[in-house]
């Protein structure tokens, strides 16, 4: 028994002697480990006169206790592992691993794009939404693609507009003089190239950027001026001569010299919209050689004082002139002369309007001055032209005619006065008229069934081409409209409004071969069969 008993006790003295670096603890702290260890969800609580042992977390011990617990933990670790370290063989050490190589930063991707591709990017970029303002920001990002954005072959087009209307008149000047500042460095490097330019809502510095223009543009085609101030005639002559291509010039509600412009132009190649008042070199035929398309629109409330058109000039100075319009314009034509021998005419003159919403001066002897010399005239805009008469359209040279044009619209009065001769339009151009518009006319129910009786036969049984027929508030009578139906089956728009002799129900437009032919049958039942057997009995003419 005593060898055993003296075992145990050296195994509790090992127990309780410190670890080598640690504090010595007391017999109280050793009850407390004995009886609540930590982790086992009890703890000690002292009193008086006892010891007692509670479930639950304890209070908290001194913070010198807690840092010797955790020192005693570490050194039985770091004794673990030495003892492991020992036990183990010794082996060679590895061989580091050599250091990844150190990447340098990129230069910068854009510049690995070649730049032919950055010029077909931008292209389609520039063709979708303007050089402006993709190009100037595309030129900030590296040294590439400022070459590229720097290409004039990207500005072909351009459009110029500073802050909307509603700004005040200081400010206003003071943005066009910094757009004017930035033009005088652009113009030179970047618009040698360019081709069409559009101006919005200058006030105050339009002549300054027409001369930077005229300067370092001659390649210049299309020049757009809108809502935009102190335009001159002279501006305008000195662009025509530095830019030889130009065959554009579009002015819209645009002050040119004294005078207001209220001009409207297609987007045609080769337009110019000269004001109403001042004439710009188209009119004034000095320096437009190129001129294809020549418009002039006004609004209907325009001014009422005339323009005076010189034909002849005119005709000299625009020889490749196609279309002529001049719409809502009160003009007069320069007075010829006794001794004035007679312009060229327009040899490729293709189409003339001349309609207006009151009453203008437009007669036979104008239309012979103006088409003299157009045997090519497909289309013939006349509404509104009240002083011309079928004996004057029948003496035009144009042979082959497609759309002809003469409706009075607004004015009812016309109808009082009966007319004659509408049979030498339709015997003229019954073979190659696509659309008639006879609206308002005043001629008789009598001439009205000869001339349109000119469509109800052909030698040689050759196709009519007529597809729409307007005879809005004319005197055409049932048996007259039912024959132009039947012998016109390829007839899609036909207008019957107003027309005091049709019955009830019939008095509308007509469109699509549907309709057409529903307003055909309507006729035929609604006719007596008297009536039917004299309209179908109507002579060819020849």
């Amino acid at each position: 028994m005593a060898p055993v008993v003296a075992r145990r006790r050296a195994r509790q003295r090992v127990r309780i002697l410190p670890l080598a670096g640690a504090r010595s603890r007391s017999a109280e702290d050793w009850w407390w480990d004995r009886l609540a260890p930590s982790g086992s969800g009890y703890h000690l609580l002292q009193s008086d006169s006892m010891l007692l042992v509670l479930p639950g977390p304890g209070p908290a011990r001194p913070r010198a206790q807690r840092r010797a617990s955790r020192r005693a933990q570490l050194l039985r670790l770091r004794g673990a592992r030495a003892a492991e370290a020992k036990a183990k063989p010794r082996t060679a050490p590895a061989p580091a691993p050599a250091p990844a190589p150190q990447q340098e930063p990129d230069p910068g991707w854009g510049d690995r794009i070649p730049l032919e591709i950055l010029l077909q990017i931008f292209g389609l970029l520039v063709a979708a939404d303007g050089p402006i303002p993709f190009l100037g920001r595309a030129a900030r990002v590296c040294r590439r693609w400022h070459e590229a954005a720097s290409q004039p072959a990207l500005w072909h087009t351009l459009t110029l507009s500073p802050p909307l209307a509603g700004r005040p008149a200081k400010s206003g000047t003071k943005t066009e003089k910094k757009l004017l500042a930035s033009l005088e460095w652009l113009m030179p490097s970047r618009f040698s190239q360019l081709q069409r330019l559009t101006l919005i809502h200058w006030k105050s510095q339009v002549h300054p950027v027409l001369k930077l223009v005229s300067e370092s543009c001659p390649r210049l085609t299309f020049l757009k001026l809108s809502d935009c101030h102190g335009v001159t005639p002279d501006t305008l002559i000195m662009l025509a001569k530095a830019c030889p291509q130009l065959h554009s010039l579009d002015i819209q509600h645009s002050m040119v010299g004294h005078g207001w412009a209220g001009a409207e132009l297609g987007a045609e190649p080769g337009t110019a919209r000269p004001p109403t008042l001042c004439s710009p070199p188209p009119l004034q035929g000095s320096c437009c050689p190129q001129l294809q398309l020549l418009e002039v629109s006004t609004g209907l409330n325009h001014n009422s004082t005339p323009l005076q058109l010189p034909v002849e000039a005119l005709q000299k100075g625009c020889p490749q002139l196609q279309v002529l319009r001049l719409l809502n314009l009160t003009w007069l034509p320069k007075p010829s002369g006794r001794a004035m021998t007679p312009g060229p005419g327009f040899p490729r003159l293709e189409e003339l309007c001349l309609a207006s919403s009151t009453c203008n001066f437009v007669s036979n002897e104008v239309l012979d001055r103006l088409l003299h010399g157009s045997p090519h005239l497909r289309l013939l805009d006349l509404r509104g032209c009240a002083r011309i008469t079928p004996a004057g359209l029948h003496d035009l040279p144009c042979q082959e005619l497609e759309q002809l044009h003469l409706g009075l619209y607004g004015m009812s009065d016309r109808l009082t006065l009966a007319k004659e001769g509408s049979l030498l339009l339709t015997q003229k151009w019954c073979h190659t008229l696509q659309e008639l518009d006879l609206s308002g006319q005043g001629f008789s129910e009598k001439d009205l069934e000869q001339a349109l009786a000119a469509f109800s036969g052909t030698p040689g049984g050759s196709h009519l081409a007529l597809c729409s027929l307007n005879l809005r508030g004319t005197r055409v009578t049932p048996g007259t409209v039912s024959s132009v139906i039947s012998n016109c089956p390829g007839l899609l728009y036909l207008n019957l409004e107003s027309c005091r002799c049709l019955p009830r129900g019939l008095k509308r437009a007509y469109r699509g071969p549907e309709e057409v032919q529903r307003c055909l049958q309507q006729l035929l039942t609604s006719l007596p069969p008297a009536s039917q057997l004299g309209s179908s009995s109507q002579p060819a003419l020849p």
